[in-house]
């Protein structure tokens, strides 16, 4: 994976020293534009320039299915995840209908679903397995099968930004998936499962009580350390996760934005973060999710969130609503005249 991430260079702050120059001349009060002056200066950080001018958006929704559903920490059965391809692939789901009213392009990444896909034109249809081992009882994946799905992420991300995308949203699909991204949110931040793990799919209390205990018998078993996060990804994670991995570790390499979505999404950005710290400076915190976990990593990662909405839903339905957001700020800064342009000084 040195290959990918030895790319990974910390943002410009040269573009970032001189965009705050400019955002301090621009014709409005200064600080009147709130929180999207804060996000145009580091847009500008991003793309290497003062007046940042993104354009495409891509939502790579990567899809897998897990072992561990059979524990029964999920309110729907792992079937399930087959079929929401299905309607992410018709156009029928959440992030298809955001992203059709923001202009947003959604391409469904098969790195695990266990069952055979038919081809589709929005398709990336490589899976590395048919869905992960049960990580309750054995390691989910080998390492081995880790890297290539991230490998596999990051060559769909790859191709994303040269038809492109400047801004990615790494989404999910997975029946049982919050219960890995539990146990690699607690492995990684050093928290018991109690406090990182939430209802996900809407499971009764007795259901979230028995998912905690899954998850802490989970964190028992494993032998991963914190220090080695692709050890982690492989001992507990899924090949949903490992996918957005790579996504978000390529867009950072290509200085590509990264909105990150919801509470599994930020599990992934958590691993990312750990191996290549300095693809933090190209990530960007769509909104808080309802899971309880999700503060606690957008914490760890020094990320605010654009959002507020009680969302749970995954798929990258946040991140691509939050698109407009962040071309909106790059605009302000690249297309509002300074006081000097406008002729008032």
């Amino acid at each position: 994976m040195n290959d990918i991430l030895d790319r990974i260079q910390p943002t410009d702050a040269q573009a970032q020293h001189a965009a705050l120059e400019r955002q301090r001349h621009l014709t409005k009060p200064l600080g009147a534009l709130g929180d999207l002056e804060e996000l145009s200066v580091r847009l500008a950080a991003v793309f290497g320039s003062p007046r940042p001018h993104p354009r495409g958006v891509s939502a790579l929704v990567c899809a897998g299915d897990h072992g561990v559903t059979l524990e029964g920490v999920s309110a729907y059965p792992r079937e399930v995840t087959v079929g929401m391809v299905a309607n992410f692939l018709a156009g029928g789901a959440a992030v298809n209908a955001v992203a059709r009213t923001v202009g947003a392009r959604v391409r469904v990444i098969n790195a695990g679903v266990d069952a055979e896909l038919p081809d589709h034109p929005d398709l990336i249809n490589r899976p590395v397995r048919r869905g992960t081992r049960n990580l309750l009882h054995e390691p989910a994946l080998t390492r081995e099968e880790a890297l290539a799905a991230v490998r596999l992420g990051a060559a769909a991300a790859a191709a994303e930004i040269e038809s492109g995308a400047d801004l990615l949203v790494p989404g999910e699909m997975g029946i049982g998936n919050t219960t890995p991204a539990a146990a690699i949110t607690a492995r990684l931040l050093g928290l018991p499962a109690a406090a990182v793990t939430g209802r996900g799919t809407g499971v009764s209390d007795e259901a979230l009580s028995h998912k905690v205990t899954v998850v802490q018998r989970a964190l028992a078993r494993a032998a991963s350390e914190p220090t080695d996060p692709l050890g982690v990804l492989a001992d507990l994670g899924g090949l949903e996760i490992a996918a957005m991995v790579g996504v978000i570790l390529e867009g950072a390499a290509r200085r590509r934005a990264v909105i990150i979505d919801g509470y599994i999404a930020t599990a992934a950005a958590l691993v990312a973060a750990r191996l290549a710290p300095n693809a933090g400076g190209y990530l960007f915190a769509s909104h808080l999710s309802a899971e309880p976990g999700h503060a606690l990593q957008l914490e760890a990662l020094g990320l605010t969130p654009l959002l507020r909405l009680n969302m749970r839903l995954g798929e990258g339905s946040g991140g691509v609503m939050c698109a407009p957001l962040l071309l909106a700020a790059a605009a302000t800064l690249r297309e509002m005249a300074t006081f000097e342009e406008a002729g008032l000084v």
